[in-house]
């Protein structure tokens, strides 16, 4: 990491569209983590079915990956900031179903599905609009500082969610998703009183060639392609994280407020990293980095399958939360400055299914380890897999493994040094 820069990490806070996107963001952020922890819990005690567990990602993923790219070409094309707050009434609507569901007294498990493919379907228009307008929220030498502060405030919220859902349910599922409801509110609210971004919008129908630019231009770029093909890879075997209740009840032997300790862990690992991050940016040895944090993910990943102590068990998940910020931090940085901002919402999306297939998929390919032998042996397999693609992937990406620093600096020192030589 380079040392501290002349301003500190929450100048970029001066910005007013960054400033009331970011609460937004962080208050929803916050009612999602809420409730996701009384959906899972719900969720295993209605069936006490793993595989229903792992079901839960696939309900969200499977319209996410059917209607992503799509969603990225809006976001080229329609005002980012419109989406996100359409998104978030989406979310809202959600909150309230599962509320209504609840107060009627839940007794099967499908309404809670149907009500996570409309989460899914939301979150697939949100998250290209999400990551392509945070570059037009700052001007491009506050954006690492808007990344890290983004990141930061981001993991607060899945630190505090976490907490907050599981004691919340103790009074039952039915207050966690009126608080959900309620955060929610307030945060389309917030998303509104921001103006639009400027932003290079693109007029092309919507196509087959035009839906896929995103997809041609991640390919043509190794380093790109590495960085957020390395994610989904790994992450896709280290998704325990689904597994949380199963190993809160069977293996740790505690309940909902332990659960809700053991969400907040990795995200505080997230967090506190990302802070360090917003001072002491990366600037040298990125791809040594990236690289080691995704490998600490997966060797942390192996110690929370095999402890059966809650004290260890957060360790372990604080670790994976660091070493996950490290290497999205790096991916962030790398796919925004190395894409034009005409089809930066297009290759969002491609990098928001390689997100979200790392993360929901992972889900469902932890719950259907687990079913298929055992919960404790799928996690320590899952974490073993991401050790191993991550030396896989340095030995197949050596232009990204040995990267000292990210491209754009490299472009920029060359600038400089050519206008001085020029100068001459």
């Amino acid at each position: 990491m380079s040392t501290p820069s002349s301003s500190n990490g929450f100048s970029v806070l001066r910005h007013r569209n960054f400033a009331f996107y970011l609460s937004a963001r962080v208050l929803g952020t916050l009612a999602v983590q809420m409730q996701s922890v009384a959906i899972g819990w719900q969720v295993y005690q209605l069936t006490g079915s793993l595989f229903d567990l792992g079901l839960i990602g696939l309900a969200q993923f499977a319209p996410f990956l059917l209607l992503i790219l799509i969603a990225g070409h809006a976001a080229d094309r329609y005002n980012r900031r419109n989406i996100i707050a359409l998104c978030l009434v989406a979310q809202l609507l959600c909150a309230l179903a599962l509320l209504a569901f609840t107060v009627a007294g839940l007794g099967v498990v499908w309404p809670v599905f149907a009500v996570l493919v409309l989460f899914g379907s939301a979150r697939a228009f949100m998250m290209p609009a999400t990551q392509a307008v945070l570059v037009n929220m700052v001007p491009a030498a506050s954006f690492s500082k808007a990344v890290a502060l983004s990141s930061s405030s981001f993991h607060v919220a899945v630190i505090l969610g976490p907490t907050l859902g599981g004691l919340l349910y103790l009074a039952g599922p039915g207050v966690v998703y009126l608080a959900a409801a309620t955060l929610l509110s307030v945060s389309v609210l917030l998303m509104r009183m921001t103006h639009a971004a400027p932003q290079a919008t693109s007029r092309e129908p919507a196509s087959w060639h035009t839906v896929l630019e995103g997809l041609r231009f991640v390919w043509s770029k190794p380093v790109v392609l590495g960085a957020i093909s390395l994610d989904l890879f790994a992450v896709l075997f280290g998704g325990a994280t689904a597994l949380l209740p199963a190993l809160a009840h069977d293996v740790l032997h505690t309940g909902p407020t332990g659960l809700g300790l053991l969400r907040t862990a990795p995200g505080m690992g997230a967090a506190l990293c990302s802070v360090a991050l917003a001072f002491f940016p990366i600037t040298r040895r990125v791809g040594l980095w990236m690289f080691g944090g995704v490998a600490v993910f997966g060797l942390a990943t192996i110690v929370l399958g095999a402890t059966g102590s809650v004290a260890v068990a957060l360790v372990a998940l604080f670790l994976m939360g660091a070493g996950d910020m490290v290497s999205v931090y790096i991916r962030h940085l790398l796919v925004q400055f190395e894409t034009p901002d005409a089809i930066r919402g297009r290759v969002s999306a491609v990098n928001a299914v390689f997100i979200g297939a790392s993360n929901e998929l992972g889900e469902f390919e932890s719950g259907l380890t687990a079913g298929w032998f055992g919960l404790v042996r799928a996690v320590l397999f899952g974490g073993a897999a991401t050790v191993v693609v991550t030396a896989t992937w340095a030995l197949g990406f050596p232009v990204l493994s040995r990267m000292d620093r990210f491209p754009h600096h490299e472009k920029e020192e060359a600038a400089r040094a050519e206008k001085s030589a020029g100068a001459a």
